[in-house]
């Protein structure tokens, strides 16, 4: 036992010496690198082996540079390689040191290559997630090419970490790299995996985030191809939400339809209340706000509670497409469920009602608003001034925008920009440019939508001289100046070489044609039939105990997902911002195409569209609006239809304006028939009127001598929660007495001036004629009665 003990004393004994002579050898050598580096004649003697280098670069005392100087000295050593455990410690070592040293990264790669070693996936996985993190991202495809080229067997989690870093760090470009990369192996059999679920999912948000329509479709068109990858229900919300956002309803639904089936044989997966949340935002965004109305009082029997969202989702679809009977009739639900409407959904309504020309209900609701402690924001005071602008209580709106501004901090940029525009349509150009200077004062910038209101103004008054005034209060110096040089150099382009006095409207097609604007309308029918129709139609659902019928066959009704096949959409416009002066982008075309038809110089807003358009940059649905109702204007309708073909081609799709625009042309043209027949097949297809487009066709059909339908219009658009104005008024006050209805033109008078709605100088134009009229029958009816007389005496 003894001669045991004293053996295994020696031995720890020996092996002591041995650890200390190595960390005195490496406590040596690491005072060498740091005084005098690799560049002395000390280092040649000593022999190396792992465990030294190892020791030596795991000092603290020794800088980094001196770490990386000292391995690559090693690595030029006659019989010696550095091991793993050596790589992976001068990797790690590196990576912790900062983004200055990740450049020796591809060297020690090379090098590692040349000793034939290979690090594990840890190692590789630490570089990959530094190099992203220091923005390195074409290193850190490198590094993934040298990875394949070495063989490296690598789990799905390296390749997934790496693909999120990169959509986090918004590079989309190396992200779709990757990603295709990774689909380009063989299933996932024995080459690269398949990217997991959560991976493609924030691939597929950010693309969408991105309006990368095309690159999204790619990335999902590959995911399905893949036999071994199938979508988790988050995949089919965040496909049905992009793709129901982007107008392709019919994909939506289609999809939608695929996680019914799929929901008959797992218990554990089918649509959730998001996916439900989804589909309603979807067909408000089509403008089938009606089957969303249908699919919510469907959803709330299923067992899926509406939220807040849904709620949110409603009011905005309803407000938006004028059926603000409807959208009170949820906002009541919502709140008498316990659910607290925000500012949003206050915003929304107050939008909503001021449209439909509802004053009373809209001051109403800001007081309710104000009572429940919601707090308003700039914008709702933004709606609130605009609206009373939009309803004739431009004394009212100005007069909050006062109180608003001696408040201080509850108006922006875009307050004053609402008031100067109502200023320069009232032709008060002088308190415009006041309020300018004191924009500029109070420290907002003076935009584009602002600057053009005021050119326009200057345009119609003929008071170009005051631009000098307009720059000398505006504190960006360059933007007004740049528009003024850009409009020079423009009506520069426009007058040479051609001749000034050439009709240039001649570049869009003149042979549309009114059977053509009635089979682009119905086109839409054709592929896309928004509710059930009749039983024979209509097949049964597959489920029989399905929570949501309606829901499963307006996803088998489906036909087509053709984009432009959509009549309009409900997406809210953006407000446009200036760019460089170069940039020729559309919001500056648009610009000068509302100065030009403006000063209505109809052919040189065609020079500058066909200017453009060969220069690449793309029209908007704003641009053909303009261009179709300066046609309409100057009773040139073939033009305007062709602007409409041109339209359809392009794949443009029409909005409400649009719409209004045809209805107005079809009036003039005294088509009051097609007029009604497009508004008869828009409705079909879950379109929605405004109060313009009542106006329209109102006027249409009364010029037309269709007395009685103008009614009926009349009382359709009351019944829908839209309140006449003035011009309604004034349409069947004129129509009625042109026809010699003087009753009911008085009983429209009568009507008016109970609703509170106040005349204009047309309402007396109007009753000066229908005061005539009265005379005129009094007088025929006092000569019948004398005529009586004579013939009886």
């Amino acid at each position: 036992m003894r001669h045991g003990r004293g053996l295994s004393s020696s031995s720890a004994a020996a092996g002591a010496g041995i650890k200390l002579g190595d960390i005195l050898l490496a406590a040596s050598i690491s005072k060498t690198l740091s005084e005098r580096g690799t560049l002395t004649a000390d280092l040649e003697s000593i022999p190396l082996s792992e465990s030294l280098v190892v020791q030596i670069l795991g000092r603290n005392s020794l800088d980094v540079s001196r770490k990386v100087e000292f391995f690559s000295w090693c690595s030029l050593r006659n019989n010696y390689k550095h091991s793993v455990g050596a790589y992976s410690h001068i990797f790690r070592t590196v990576c912790r040191a900062g983004a200055e040293f990740l450049d020796q990264v591809p060297v020690l790669l090379s090098s590692m290559k040349d000793d034939g070693v290979v690090v594990g996936p840890e190692t590789f996985k630490l570089l990959l997630d530094s190099i992203i993190r220091a923005g390195k991202y074409g290193s850190a495809i490198e590094i993934l090419d040298h990875m394949e080229e070495l063989g490296t067997g690598l789990n799905s989690f390296v390749y997934d970490s790496v693909l999120v870093a990169l959509i986090r760090k918004d590079q989309l470009g190396l992200a779709l790299s990757l990603f295709f990369r990774l689909l380009a192996g063989d299933e996932g059999q024995g080459g690269i995996p398949v990217p997991a679920s959560n991976a493609c999912n924030q691939l597929l948000v950010a693309l969408r985030k991105a309006d990368m329509k095309v690159e999204f479709r790619n990335v999902f068109e590959k995911l399905r191809e893949k036999k071994d990858f199938e979508l988790d229900t988050q995949g089919y919300n965040i496909c049905i939400h992009a793709f129901g956002c982007w107008g392709d309803l019919g994909t939506a639904m289609k999809l939608f339809k695929e996680m019914k089936d799929k929901s008959l044989n797992s218990s554990s997966f089918g649509p959730d209340l998001c996916t439900y949340n989804s589909l309603i935002r979807v067909l408000c965004l089509v403008g089938k706000v009606k089957d969303a109305l249908t699919v919510w009082e469907e959803l709330k029997g299923s067992g899926h509670e509406p939220d807040v969202f849904t709620y949110r989702i409603l009011i905005q679809g309803c407000s938006k497409s004028y059926g603000m009977d409807d959208a009170m009739r949820v906002f009541n639900e919502m709140q008498y469920n316990g659910f607290c409407p925000d500012t949003i959904v206050y915003n929304t309504l107050l939008d909503g009602l001021f449209k439909a020309r509802k004053v009373m209900e809209a001051c109403q609701l800001f007081e309710k608003m104000v009572m429940d402690g919601v707090r308003a924001s700039c914008w709702t005071h933004n709606i609130a001034i605009s609206g009373l602008f939009r309803n004739g209580r431009a004394v009212a709106g100005y007069t909050l925008f006062c109180d608003l501004k001696k408040k201080g901090q509850f108006v922006d940029g875009i307050t004053y920009s609402i008031v100067v525009l109502q200023l320069c349509r009232e032709g008060q150009l002088e308190e415009a440019l006041r309020l300018v200077k004191e924009m500029e004062a109070r420290g907002f910038v003076v935009d584009l939508v602002t600057i053009t209101s005021l050119l326009i103004g200057f345009h119609k008054q003929g008071r170009w001289d005051w631009t000098e005034m307009l720059m000398r209060h505006i504190r960006d110096g360059n933007l007004v100046p740049n528009v003024l040089n850009w409009k020079a150099n423009m009506e520069a382009s426009l007058k040479a070489p051609q001749s000034r006095k050439k009709d240039y409207t001649s570049m869009f097609p003149s042979e549309g044609n009114l059977r053509e604007i009635m089979d682009l309308i119905r086109s839409a029918d054709m592929g896309m039939d928004g509710s059930p129709g009749s039983e024979e139609d209509v097949a049964q659902p597959e489920d029989q105990w399905s929570s949501s019928p309606y829901m499963d066959q307006l996803a088998s009704q489906m036909k087509s997902c053709d984009i432009s096949s959509q009549p309009f959409s409900l997406t809210r416009g953006q407000r446009v911002q200036a760019k460089e002066i170069d940039s020729f982008d559309i919001d500056m075309v648009n610009t000068y195409l509302s100065i030009f038809l403006a000063k209505g110089k109809l052919s040189l807003a065609c020079k500058l569209f066909e200017i453009f358009s060969n220069m690449g940059v793309d029209p908007v649905t704003y641009t053909y609006n303009s261009m179709m109702t300066a046609f309409v204007k100057k009773g040139r309708f073939n033009k305007a239809w062709g602007v409409f073909h041109e339209m359809g081609e392009k794949i443009c799709l029409p909005d409400i304006a649009t719409y209004n625009v045809i209805i107005q042309g079809l009036g003039k043209m005294g088509r009051a028939d097609l007029a009604s027949a497009v508004l008869d097949t828009l409705i079909k297809q879950g379109g929605y009127l405004d109060i313009v487009m009542y106006n329209t066709l109102i006027n249409a059909l009364g010029k037309a001598g269709r007395i009685d339908e103008a009614t009926k219009l009349f009382e359709q658009m009351r019944s829908s929660g839209i309140n006449p104005d003035v011009v309604t008024f004034n349409t069947l006050i004129e129509i009625h007495a042109k026809a010699g209805q003087l009753k009911a033109a008085y009983k429209f008078l009568k009507t008016m001036l109970d609703a509170g709605c106040s005349p204009n100088h047309v309402t007396d134009t109007t009753l000066d004629f229908l005061g005539k009229e009265i005379e005129k029958l009094r007088y025929k009816k006092a000569s019948m009665v004398r005529t009586r007389k004579d013939d009886s005496s």
